[in-house]
Protein backbone atom coordinates (compact mmCIF):
# COMPACT_ATOMS: atom_id res chain seq x y z
CA UNK A 1 0.00 0.00 0.00
CA UNK A 2 2.93 2.36 -0.41
CA UNK A 3 2.39 3.38 -3.73
CA UNK A 4 1.55 6.95 -4.50
CA UNK A 5 1.04 8.07 -7.95
CA UNK A 6 3.10 11.45 -9.11
CA UNK A 7 0.25 13.85 -10.01
CA UNK A 8 0.72 15.50 -13.90
CA UNK A 9 2.78 18.88 -13.79
CA UNK A 10 1.90 21.48 -16.01
CA UNK A 11 4.73 22.92 -18.41
CA UNK A 12 5.14 26.47 -19.00
CA UNK A 13 2.31 27.09 -20.78
CA UNK A 14 4.64 29.85 -23.24
CA UNK A 15 7.97 28.96 -22.97
CA UNK A 16 7.17 25.31 -23.89
CA UNK A 17 4.56 25.98 -26.24
CA UNK A 18 6.21 24.84 -29.29
CA UNK A 19 3.07 25.64 -31.60
CA UNK A 20 2.04 29.08 -30.31
CA UNK A 21 6.14 29.77 -30.21
CA UNK A 22 6.54 28.90 -33.85
CA UNK A 23 2.96 30.83 -35.37
CA UNK A 24 4.24 34.03 -33.64
CA UNK A 25 7.81 33.96 -34.81
CA UNK A 26 6.48 33.70 -37.89
CA UNK A 27 3.50 36.02 -37.52
CA UNK A 28 4.59 38.77 -35.52
CA UNK A 29 7.78 41.28 -36.28
CA UNK A 30 10.48 40.79 -33.81
CA UNK A 31 10.28 44.07 -31.86
CA UNK A 32 6.46 43.57 -31.63
CA UNK A 33 6.96 39.90 -29.94
CA UNK A 34 9.77 41.56 -27.76
CA UNK A 35 7.68 43.95 -27.06
CA UNK A 36 5.08 41.17 -25.45
CA UNK A 37 7.28 38.84 -24.34
CA UNK A 38 7.15 39.89 -20.83
CA UNK A 39 3.54 39.99 -20.42
CA UNK A 40 3.41 36.63 -22.29
CA UNK A 41 5.93 34.92 -19.46
CA UNK A 42 4.05 36.47 -16.62
CA UNK A 43 0.57 35.50 -17.93
CA UNK A 44 1.83 31.79 -17.93
CA UNK A 45 3.65 31.94 -14.66
CA UNK A 46 -0.06 32.54 -13.30
CA UNK A 47 -0.92 29.74 -15.01
CA UNK A 48 1.40 27.34 -13.60
CA UNK A 49 0.79 29.11 -10.22
CA UNK A 50 -3.18 29.12 -10.35
CA UNK A 51 -2.55 25.14 -11.64
CA UNK A 52 -0.85 24.15 -8.13
CA UNK A 53 -2.76 26.54 -6.22
CA UNK A 54 -5.62 24.47 -7.48
CA UNK A 55 -3.95 21.11 -6.58
CA UNK A 56 -3.72 22.84 -2.89
CA UNK A 57 -7.26 24.97 -2.56
CA UNK A 58 -10.61 23.73 -4.52
CA UNK A 59 -11.97 25.77 -6.91
CA UNK A 60 -15.31 28.15 -5.07
CA UNK A 61 -18.20 29.64 -6.55
CA UNK A 62 -19.56 32.46 -6.58
CA UNK A 63 -22.19 33.37 -3.45
CA UNK A 64 -24.81 35.79 -3.74
CA UNK A 65 -26.56 37.00 -0.32
CA UNK A 66 -29.35 39.05 -1.11
CA UNK A 67 -30.42 40.35 2.14
CA UNK A 68 -28.23 41.69 4.64
CA UNK A 69 -28.48 40.70 8.74
CA UNK A 70 -31.09 43.43 8.89
CA UNK A 71 -33.35 42.78 6.12
CA UNK A 72 -31.84 45.61 3.51
CA UNK A 73 -31.96 44.02 -0.31
CA UNK A 74 -28.42 44.64 -1.23
CA UNK A 75 -27.74 41.37 -3.73
CA UNK A 76 -23.95 41.57 -2.88
CA UNK A 77 -22.04 38.79 -4.66
CA UNK A 78 -19.03 37.20 -3.10
CA UNK A 79 -16.09 36.15 -6.23
CA UNK A 80 -13.59 33.84 -6.11
CA UNK A 81 -9.73 34.28 -5.46
CA UNK A 82 -8.69 33.84 -9.26
CA UNK A 83 -11.87 36.91 -10.23
CA UNK A 84 -10.83 39.01 -7.59
CA UNK A 85 -7.56 38.85 -9.05
CA UNK A 86 -8.89 39.44 -12.38
CA UNK A 87 -9.23 43.30 -13.22
CA UNK A 88 -5.37 43.89 -11.26
CA UNK A 89 -3.83 41.26 -13.50
CA UNK A 90 -5.37 41.98 -17.08
CA UNK A 91 -5.14 45.70 -16.69
CA UNK A 92 -1.19 45.14 -15.68
CA UNK A 93 -0.85 42.83 -18.90
CA UNK A 94 -2.86 44.13 -21.25
CA UNK A 95 -5.36 41.15 -22.29
CA UNK A 96 -7.78 43.68 -23.15
CA UNK A 97 -6.18 46.74 -24.46
CA UNK A 98 -3.92 45.45 -26.29
CA UNK A 99 -6.16 44.53 -29.01
CA UNK A 100 -7.32 48.03 -29.57
CA UNK A 101 -4.18 49.45 -29.94
CA UNK A 102 -3.34 51.04 -33.11
CA UNK A 103 -2.10 47.98 -35.38
CA UNK A 104 -2.56 45.41 -37.94
CA UNK A 105 -1.31 43.23 -35.11
CA UNK A 106 -2.96 44.47 -32.14
CA UNK A 107 -5.68 41.16 -32.32
CA UNK A 108 -3.06 38.68 -32.46
CA UNK A 109 -1.00 39.92 -29.48
CA UNK A 110 -4.25 40.77 -27.73
CA UNK A 111 -5.57 37.01 -27.99
CA UNK A 112 -2.09 35.25 -27.37
CA UNK A 113 -2.45 36.72 -24.01
CA UNK A 114 -6.18 36.02 -24.04
CA UNK A 115 -4.93 32.08 -24.66
CA UNK A 116 -2.08 31.92 -22.11
CA UNK A 117 -4.65 33.13 -19.12
CA UNK A 118 -7.91 31.97 -20.21
CA UNK A 119 -7.56 28.37 -18.14
CA UNK A 120 -5.93 30.13 -14.96
CA UNK A 121 -8.57 32.78 -15.20
CA UNK A 122 -11.78 30.62 -14.09
CA UNK A 123 -13.50 32.02 -17.12
CA UNK A 124 -12.88 35.50 -16.14
CA UNK A 125 -12.00 35.86 -19.81
CA UNK A 126 -15.98 35.49 -20.25
CA UNK A 127 -17.04 39.19 -18.96
CA UNK A 128 -13.52 40.12 -20.84
CA UNK A 129 -14.98 38.90 -24.21
CA UNK A 130 -18.10 40.88 -23.59
CA UNK A 131 -16.25 44.62 -22.51
CA UNK A 132 -13.98 43.81 -25.95
CA UNK A 133 -17.38 43.26 -27.94
CA UNK A 134 -18.81 46.37 -26.90
CA UNK A 135 -15.94 48.59 -27.45
CA UNK A 136 -15.89 47.48 -31.23
CA UNK A 137 -20.08 47.97 -30.95
CA UNK A 138 -19.53 51.01 -29.17
CA UNK A 139 -16.66 52.36 -31.68
CA UNK A 140 -18.58 51.23 -34.85
CA UNK A 141 -21.34 53.12 -33.65
CA UNK A 142 -20.03 56.42 -33.70
CA UNK A 143 -21.86 57.52 -31.11
CA UNK A 144 -19.53 60.13 -29.79
CA UNK A 145 -20.84 60.27 -25.63
CA UNK A 146 -20.45 56.94 -25.51
CA UNK A 147 -17.35 56.16 -26.63
CA UNK A 148 -15.84 59.32 -24.21
CA UNK A 149 -17.37 57.57 -21.48
CA UNK A 150 -16.88 54.32 -21.68
CA UNK A 151 -13.97 52.96 -23.81
CA UNK A 152 -11.33 54.72 -21.24
CA UNK A 153 -12.54 52.78 -18.79
CA UNK A 154 -13.18 49.31 -20.90
CA UNK A 155 -9.68 49.81 -21.77
CA UNK A 156 -8.19 51.19 -18.60
CA UNK A 157 -4.50 49.78 -18.00
CA UNK A 158 -5.59 50.86 -14.30
CA UNK A 159 -7.63 48.55 -12.19
CA UNK A 160 -8.92 51.56 -10.00
CA UNK A 161 -10.37 52.89 -13.36
CA UNK A 162 -11.50 49.66 -15.11
CA UNK A 163 -15.11 48.18 -16.02
CA UNK A 164 -16.06 45.00 -17.39
CA UNK A 165 -19.37 45.25 -19.60
CA UNK A 166 -21.88 42.52 -19.93
CA UNK A 167 -23.86 41.21 -22.33
CA UNK A 168 -27.58 41.44 -21.89
CA UNK A 169 -29.28 39.60 -24.70
CA UNK A 170 -30.67 36.33 -23.70
CA UNK A 171 -34.59 36.13 -22.07
CA UNK A 172 -37.06 33.27 -21.10
CA UNK A 173 -38.95 33.45 -24.59
CA UNK A 174 -35.62 32.69 -26.77
CA UNK A 175 -32.04 32.07 -26.98
CA UNK A 176 -30.97 33.12 -30.00
CA UNK A 177 -34.41 34.32 -31.25
CA UNK A 178 -33.70 37.57 -30.09
CA UNK A 179 -36.84 38.60 -32.08
CA UNK A 180 -39.20 37.20 -29.08
CA UNK A 181 -37.17 39.92 -26.71
CA UNK A 182 -39.57 40.99 -23.62
CA UNK A 183 -37.48 43.84 -21.93
CA UNK A 184 -39.78 47.12 -22.74
CA UNK A 185 -37.43 50.36 -22.94
CA UNK A 186 -39.72 53.54 -21.61
CA UNK A 187 -38.85 57.21 -21.59
CA UNK A 188 -39.93 58.91 -18.30
CA UNK A 189 -41.00 62.47 -18.10
CA UNK A 190 -37.26 63.98 -18.63
CA UNK A 191 -36.84 62.04 -21.57
CA UNK A 192 -35.00 59.25 -19.76
CA UNK A 193 -34.84 55.90 -21.22
CA UNK A 194 -35.59 52.80 -18.90
CA UNK A 195 -35.83 49.29 -19.40
CA UNK A 196 -38.23 47.12 -18.05
CA UNK A 197 -38.03 43.32 -17.56
CA UNK A 198 -36.48 40.28 -17.11
CA UNK A 199 -33.04 39.19 -18.85
CA UNK A 200 -32.62 35.19 -18.03
CA UNK A 201 -28.91 34.19 -18.87
CA UNK A 202 -26.79 37.64 -17.48
CA UNK A 203 -23.10 36.08 -17.22
CA UNK A 204 -20.95 38.24 -15.31
CA UNK A 205 -23.69 40.88 -13.90
CA UNK A 206 -21.00 42.26 -11.62
CA UNK A 207 -19.58 44.07 -14.27
CA UNK A 208 -20.04 48.01 -14.33
CA UNK A 209 -21.99 48.50 -17.46
CA UNK A 210 -23.21 46.24 -20.42
CA UNK A 211 -25.28 46.43 -23.95
CA UNK A 212 -28.85 45.21 -23.42
CA UNK A 213 -31.81 44.55 -26.15
CA UNK A 214 -34.90 46.25 -25.23
CA UNK A 215 -38.11 47.00 -26.84
CA UNK A 216 -38.95 50.43 -27.66
CA UNK A 217 -42.68 51.30 -25.85
CA UNK A 218 -44.70 51.49 -29.02
CA UNK A 219 -42.49 49.39 -31.81
CA UNK A 220 -43.35 46.90 -33.39
CA UNK A 221 -42.93 42.93 -32.88
CA UNK A 222 -39.59 41.01 -33.93
CA UNK A 223 -35.74 41.43 -34.69
CA UNK A 224 -36.18 44.81 -36.49
CA UNK A 225 -38.11 46.94 -33.85
CA UNK A 226 -35.59 46.14 -31.17
CA UNK A 227 -32.93 48.52 -30.11
CA UNK A 228 -29.54 48.24 -28.07
CA UNK A 229 -28.74 50.12 -25.26
CA UNK A 230 -25.78 51.07 -23.14
CA UNK A 231 -26.11 50.63 -19.18
CA UNK A 232 -24.85 51.47 -15.85
CA UNK A 233 -25.38 49.19 -12.84
CA UNK A 234 -24.24 51.22 -10.17
CA UNK A 235 -24.61 54.60 -8.86
CA UNK A 236 -22.12 56.73 -7.15
CA UNK A 237 -22.85 55.13 -4.16
CA UNK A 238 -22.48 51.55 -5.56
CA UNK A 239 -26.08 50.99 -5.19
CA UNK A 240 -28.08 48.47 -8.01
CA UNK A 241 -29.46 51.26 -10.20
CA UNK A 242 -33.07 49.67 -10.78
CA UNK A 243 -31.63 45.66 -11.09
CA UNK A 244 -32.57 42.87 -8.39
CA UNK A 245 -30.73 39.36 -8.92
CA UNK A 246 -33.15 36.91 -8.58
CA UNK A 247 -30.82 34.25 -8.68
CA UNK A 248 -27.11 32.72 -9.62
CA UNK A 249 -27.30 29.65 -12.18
CA UNK A 250 -26.32 26.68 -11.19
CA UNK A 251 -24.33 25.29 -14.74
CA UNK A 252 -22.94 22.17 -15.56
CA UNK A 253 -19.66 23.91 -15.70
CA UNK A 254 -18.21 27.45 -15.59
CA UNK A 255 -18.75 27.44 -11.69
CA UNK A 256 -16.79 30.62 -11.02
CA UNK A 257 -18.63 32.33 -13.25
CA UNK A 258 -21.38 34.71 -11.78
CA UNK A 259 -24.23 33.65 -14.23
CA UNK A 260 -27.15 35.88 -13.16
CA UNK A 261 -31.54 36.24 -13.58
CA UNK A 262 -31.50 39.64 -13.24
CA UNK A 263 -35.13 42.11 -12.78
CA UNK A 264 -34.64 45.63 -14.52
CA UNK A 265 -36.99 47.93 -12.95
CA UNK A 266 -37.02 51.12 -14.25
CA UNK A 267 -33.01 50.75 -15.32
CA UNK A 268 -31.66 54.28 -16.92
CA UNK A 269 -30.63 53.35 -20.60
CA UNK A 270 -28.60 55.14 -23.32
CA UNK A 271 -29.23 54.10 -27.26
CA UNK A 272 -26.10 53.26 -28.89
CA UNK A 273 -28.00 54.42 -32.18
CA UNK A 274 -31.03 54.50 -33.81
CA UNK A 275 -33.63 52.90 -32.59
CA UNK A 276 -34.63 50.48 -35.34
CA UNK A 277 -31.05 49.27 -35.61
CA UNK A 278 -30.64 47.29 -32.65
CA UNK A 279 -29.64 43.96 -33.87
CA UNK A 280 -27.64 45.42 -36.56
CA UNK A 281 -25.19 47.36 -34.31
CA UNK A 282 -24.52 44.11 -32.50
CA UNK A 283 -23.31 42.75 -35.62
CA UNK A 284 -19.64 44.15 -35.15
CA UNK A 285 -19.21 42.41 -31.56
CA UNK A 286 -19.51 39.41 -33.12
CA UNK A 287 -16.80 38.85 -34.95
CA UNK A 288 -14.81 39.51 -31.71
CA UNK A 289 -16.72 37.66 -29.15
CA UNK A 290 -16.78 34.30 -31.68
CA UNK A 291 -13.16 34.83 -31.99
CA UNK A 292 -12.84 35.11 -27.90
CA UNK A 293 -14.73 31.70 -27.65
CA UNK A 294 -12.48 30.22 -30.59
CA UNK A 295 -9.08 31.01 -28.44
CA UNK A 296 -10.45 29.91 -25.02
CA UNK A 297 -11.22 26.85 -26.78
CA UNK A 298 -8.34 26.00 -28.19
CA UNK A 299 -6.43 27.00 -24.55
CA UNK A 300 -8.74 24.24 -23.47
CA UNK A 301 -7.70 21.77 -25.45
CA UNK A 302 -3.90 22.75 -25.20
CA UNK A 303 -4.19 22.44 -21.33
CA UNK A 304 -5.57 19.23 -21.20
CA UNK A 305 -3.28 17.68 -23.96
CA UNK A 306 -0.43 19.19 -22.06
CA UNK A 307 -1.34 17.55 -18.58
CA UNK A 308 -1.91 14.28 -20.52
CA UNK A 309 1.31 14.53 -21.99
CA UNK A 310 3.40 14.81 -18.86
CA UNK A 311 1.01 12.09 -17.02
CA UNK A 312 1.94 9.93 -19.51
CA UNK A 313 5.36 10.34 -18.97
CA UNK A 314 5.27 10.04 -15.17
CA UNK A 315 2.19 7.15 -15.34
CA UNK A 316 3.55 3.43 -15.57
CA UNK A 317 1.43 0.27 -16.49
CA UNK A 318 2.07 -2.88 -17.56
CA UNK A 319 5.51 -2.55 -17.00
CA UNK A 320 6.11 0.24 -19.14
CA UNK A 321 5.53 4.59 -18.83
CA UNK A 322 2.49 5.35 -21.39
CA UNK A 323 4.39 7.06 -23.11
CA UNK A 324 5.68 3.75 -24.30
CA UNK A 325 3.03 1.97 -25.29
CA UNK A 326 2.33 2.31 -28.50
CA UNK A 327 -1.54 3.02 -28.48
CA UNK A 328 -1.58 5.66 -25.65
CA UNK A 329 1.27 7.71 -28.02
CA UNK A 330 -1.02 7.59 -31.13
CA UNK A 331 -3.77 8.46 -28.98
CA UNK A 332 -1.97 11.43 -27.85
CA UNK A 333 -0.38 12.60 -31.26
CA UNK A 334 -4.79 12.32 -32.63
CA UNK A 335 -5.13 14.53 -30.18
CA UNK A 336 -2.02 16.74 -30.95
CA UNK A 337 -3.15 16.85 -34.44
CA UNK A 338 -6.40 18.07 -33.68
CA UNK A 339 -5.52 20.44 -31.44
CA UNK A 340 -2.79 22.38 -33.98
CA UNK A 341 -5.00 22.16 -36.69
CA UNK A 342 -7.66 24.16 -34.28
CA UNK A 343 -4.89 26.58 -32.97
CA UNK A 344 -4.13 27.14 -36.64
CA UNK A 345 -7.35 28.31 -37.65
CA UNK A 346 -8.48 29.99 -34.49
CA UNK A 347 -5.10 32.71 -34.60
CA UNK A 348 -5.28 33.22 -38.78
CA UNK A 349 -9.17 34.47 -37.69
CA UNK A 350 -7.50 36.72 -35.28
CA UNK A 351 -4.61 38.16 -37.71
CA UNK A 352 -7.44 38.25 -40.35
CA UNK A 353 -9.53 40.21 -37.66
CA UNK A 354 -6.77 42.85 -36.57
CA UNK A 355 -6.01 43.22 -40.59
CA UNK A 356 -10.02 44.21 -41.52
CA UNK A 357 -10.19 46.14 -38.71
CA UNK A 358 -7.07 48.31 -39.34
CA UNK A 359 -8.27 48.72 -43.34
CA UNK A 360 -4.81 46.66 -44.17
CA UNK A 361 -6.59 43.16 -45.49
CA UNK A 362 -6.45 42.19 -48.68
CA UNK A 363 -9.86 43.03 -51.17
CA UNK A 364 -11.14 39.47 -50.79
CA UNK A 365 -10.26 39.13 -46.85
CA UNK A 366 -13.81 40.46 -45.47
CA UNK A 367 -15.54 38.11 -47.11
CA UNK A 368 -12.97 35.35 -45.77
CA UNK A 369 -12.99 36.81 -42.32
CA UNK A 370 -16.76 37.01 -41.99
CA UNK A 371 -17.02 33.13 -43.51
CA UNK A 372 -14.08 31.45 -41.26
CA UNK A 373 -15.49 33.39 -37.86
CA UNK A 374 -18.80 31.64 -37.64
CA UNK A 375 -16.25 28.24 -38.74
CA UNK A 376 -13.99 28.77 -36.49
CA UNK A 377 -16.04 29.05 -33.42
CA UNK A 378 -18.39 26.39 -34.12
CA UNK A 379 -15.56 23.91 -35.39
CA UNK A 380 -13.25 24.52 -32.30
CA UNK A 381 -16.07 24.07 -29.77
CA UNK A 382 -16.63 20.74 -31.06
CA UNK A 383 -13.19 19.49 -30.96
CA UNK A 384 -12.54 21.05 -27.73
CA UNK A 385 -15.37 18.57 -26.16
CA UNK A 386 -14.00 15.66 -27.38
CA UNK A 387 -10.05 16.75 -27.27
CA UNK A 388 -10.87 17.40 -23.34
CA UNK A 389 -12.77 14.43 -23.22
CA UNK A 390 -10.18 12.24 -24.52
CA UNK A 391 -7.51 13.51 -22.68
CA UNK A 392 -9.78 12.61 -19.39
CA UNK A 393 -9.41 8.90 -20.54
CA UNK A 394 -5.80 9.33 -20.99
CA UNK A 395 -5.83 9.25 -16.54
CA UNK A 396 -7.97 6.60 -16.49
CA UNK A 397 -9.99 6.52 -13.24
CA UNK A 398 -8.04 9.84 -12.22
CA UNK A 399 -9.79 11.84 -14.61
CA UNK A 400 -13.27 11.15 -13.11
CA UNK A 401 -12.06 12.09 -9.62
CA UNK A 402 -13.16 15.69 -8.72
CA UNK A 403 -9.79 16.39 -6.56
CA UNK A 404 -7.36 15.88 -9.54
CA UNK A 405 -9.27 19.16 -11.38
CA UNK A 406 -9.49 17.51 -14.19
CA UNK A 407 -13.22 16.70 -14.90
CA UNK A 408 -13.82 20.98 -14.71
CA UNK A 409 -12.27 21.00 -17.73
CA UNK A 410 -14.41 18.76 -19.61
CA UNK A 411 -17.31 20.36 -17.49
CA UNK A 412 -16.13 23.71 -18.85
CA UNK A 413 -15.27 22.59 -22.70
CA UNK A 414 -19.02 21.83 -23.21
CA UNK A 415 -19.58 26.19 -23.24
CA UNK A 416 -17.95 26.72 -25.90
CA UNK A 417 -20.63 24.90 -28.35
CA UNK A 418 -23.72 27.13 -26.96
CA UNK A 419 -22.06 30.70 -26.01
CA UNK A 420 -22.42 33.26 -28.59
CA UNK A 421 -24.44 31.15 -30.89
CA UNK A 422 -24.62 27.16 -30.90
CA UNK A 423 -23.45 25.03 -33.96
CA UNK A 424 -26.37 24.95 -35.63
CA UNK A 425 -27.03 28.11 -35.67
CA UNK A 426 -23.98 29.51 -36.63
CA UNK A 427 -23.88 26.92 -38.98
CA UNK A 428 -26.95 28.43 -41.09
CA UNK A 429 -25.27 31.83 -40.17
CA UNK A 430 -21.94 30.24 -42.22
CA UNK A 431 -24.48 29.99 -45.30
CA UNK A 432 -25.77 33.21 -45.27
CA UNK A 433 -21.49 34.04 -45.71
CA UNK A 434 -20.95 31.26 -48.27
CA UNK A 435 -22.20 33.54 -51.80
CA UNK A 436 -19.50 35.76 -51.07
CA UNK A 437 -16.92 33.62 -49.27
CA UNK A 438 -16.05 30.73 -50.77
CA UNK A 439 -14.36 31.71 -53.93
CA UNK A 440 -12.34 34.00 -51.48
CA UNK A 441 -11.44 30.38 -49.69
CA UNK A 442 -10.68 28.52 -52.58
CA UNK A 443 -8.14 31.32 -53.49
CA UNK A 444 -6.77 31.54 -50.08
CA UNK A 445 -6.34 27.46 -49.96
CA UNK A 446 -4.33 27.80 -53.07
CA UNK A 447 -2.13 30.36 -51.92
CA UNK A 448 -1.37 28.08 -48.84
CA UNK A 449 -0.49 24.71 -50.11
CA UNK A 450 2.19 24.83 -52.71
CA UNK A 451 1.05 23.13 -56.23
CA UNK A 452 3.31 20.05 -55.87
CA UNK A 453 2.37 19.21 -52.40
CA UNK A 454 1.03 15.67 -52.31
CA UNK A 455 -1.94 16.67 -50.07
CA UNK A 456 -3.32 19.38 -52.20
CA UNK A 457 -5.44 17.03 -54.76
CA UNK A 458 -6.97 16.30 -51.30
CA UNK A 459 -7.43 19.57 -50.29
CA UNK A 460 -9.04 20.69 -53.56
CA UNK A 461 -11.23 18.00 -54.28
CA UNK A 462 -12.93 18.50 -50.83
CA UNK A 463 -13.38 21.82 -51.59
CA UNK A 464 -14.39 20.62 -55.37
CA UNK A 465 -16.95 18.11 -53.03
CA UNK A 466 -18.59 21.05 -51.41
CA UNK A 467 -19.16 23.17 -54.06
CA UNK A 468 -20.93 20.33 -56.20
CA UNK A 469 -23.09 19.90 -53.11
CA UNK A 470 -23.83 23.58 -52.79
CA UNK A 471 -25.03 23.61 -56.34
CA UNK A 472 -27.32 20.39 -56.31
CA UNK A 473 -29.10 21.64 -53.75
CA UNK A 474 -28.93 25.47 -53.76
CA UNK A 475 -32.54 25.64 -54.87
CA UNK A 476 -33.86 23.46 -52.47
CA UNK A 477 -33.66 25.66 -48.83
CA UNK A 478 -34.34 22.85 -46.59
CA UNK A 479 -31.91 20.62 -48.09
CA UNK A 480 -29.59 23.27 -47.83
CA UNK A 481 -30.18 23.49 -44.24
CA UNK A 482 -30.12 20.49 -43.41
CA UNK A 483 -26.76 19.92 -44.71
CA UNK A 484 -25.23 23.26 -43.72
CA UNK A 485 -23.63 21.34 -40.17
CA UNK A 486 -21.75 18.73 -42.57
CA UNK A 487 -20.71 21.69 -44.89
CA UNK A 488 -19.65 23.93 -41.83
CA UNK A 489 -17.19 21.01 -40.45
CA UNK A 490 -15.84 20.04 -44.09
CA UNK A 491 -14.78 23.83 -45.04
CA UNK A 492 -13.08 24.56 -41.34
CA UNK A 493 -11.28 21.06 -41.44
CA UNK A 494 -10.19 21.79 -45.19
CA UNK A 495 -9.07 25.83 -44.33
CA UNK A 496 -7.46 24.16 -40.94
CA UNK A 497 -5.65 21.93 -43.21
CA UNK A 498 -4.18 24.26 -45.79
CA UNK A 499 -2.88 26.21 -42.71
CA UNK A 500 -1.33 23.26 -41.09
CA UNK A 501 0.88 22.06 -44.21
CA UNK A 502 2.20 25.98 -44.33
CA UNK A 503 2.95 25.86 -40.74
CA UNK A 504 4.81 22.36 -41.89
CA UNK A 505 6.69 24.74 -44.09
CA UNK A 506 7.94 27.32 -41.76
CA UNK A 507 9.56 24.19 -39.76
CA UNK A 508 11.44 22.72 -42.80
CA UNK A 509 14.10 25.60 -41.97
CA UNK A 510 14.41 24.90 -38.53
CA UNK A 511 14.35 20.62 -38.90
CA UNK A 512 11.11 20.37 -37.07
CA UNK A 513 9.77 17.41 -38.75
CA UNK A 514 6.64 17.57 -36.14
CA UNK A 515 4.59 20.37 -38.08
CA UNK A 516 4.54 18.42 -41.20
CA UNK A 517 3.74 15.16 -38.74
CA UNK A 518 0.56 16.88 -37.17
CA UNK A 519 -0.61 18.08 -41.28
CA UNK A 520 -0.42 14.57 -42.23
CA UNK A 521 -1.97 12.61 -39.03
CA UNK A 522 -5.12 15.66 -39.67
CA UNK A 523 -5.71 14.93 -42.80
CA UNK A 524 -5.25 10.82 -42.74
CA UNK A 525 -8.30 12.00 -40.28
CA UNK A 526 -10.64 13.47 -42.94
CA UNK A 527 -11.72 16.79 -44.21
CA UNK A 528 -15.48 15.57 -45.44
CA UNK A 529 -17.97 15.67 -43.33
CA UNK A 530 -20.52 16.73 -46.17
CA UNK A 531 -22.41 13.14 -46.06
CA UNK A 532 -21.82 12.33 -42.43
CA UNK A 533 -20.66 15.31 -40.00
CA UNK A 534 -21.25 13.29 -36.78
CA UNK A 535 -18.18 11.22 -37.85
CA UNK A 536 -16.26 14.69 -36.90
CA UNK A 537 -16.59 13.35 -33.05
CA UNK A 538 -14.75 9.88 -34.09
CA UNK A 539 -11.27 10.19 -33.66
CA UNK A 540 -10.65 6.64 -34.82
CA UNK A 541 -10.42 7.66 -38.17
CA UNK A 542 -6.75 7.89 -37.58
CA UNK A 543 -4.06 6.84 -40.20
CA UNK A 544 -2.09 4.24 -39.73
CA UNK A 545 0.68 6.50 -39.56
CA UNK A 546 3.39 6.27 -36.37
CA UNK A 547 2.86 8.54 -33.06
CA UNK A 548 5.28 11.33 -34.33
CA UNK A 549 4.51 14.57 -33.79
CA UNK A 550 3.67 13.88 -30.38
CA UNK A 551 6.28 16.53 -28.20
CA UNK A 552 5.57 20.25 -28.23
Amino acid sequence: MGFVQEAPRLAHPFRDDRVLNAWLGHTLPADRLAAMRPDLEALADYAVMAWDRRGRTPRGEPVLTQWDAWGSRVDRIALTTAWEEGPGLTTKHAVLAAGHEPSRWARVEEFARVYLYHVASEFYCCPLAMTDGAATALRASGNAGLIERALPHFLSRDPATFWLSGQWMTETPGGSDVGRTETTARQDAEGQWRLYGRKWFSSAVVGEAALALARPEGAGTGTAALALFYVETKDEHGAWRGITIDRLKKKLGTHELPTAEIHLDGLPATPVGPLDRGVRQIAPMLNVTRTWNAVCAVASMARAIALARDYALRRSAFGHRLIDHPLHARTLADMQAEYEAAFSLTFHVAELLGRAEHGEGEAQDAALLRLLTPLAKLWTAKVSIRVVSEALECFGGAGYIEDTGLPQLLRDAQVYAIWEGTTNVLSLDMLRALPSGLAPLRQAIGALVPEGAPERGTIVATIDATEALLGEIAADRAALEASARGIAFTLARTMAAALLLRSAAWAVTSGDSRPAAAARRFIAHGLDRLALPENDQDMSLASDAPAAGLHR
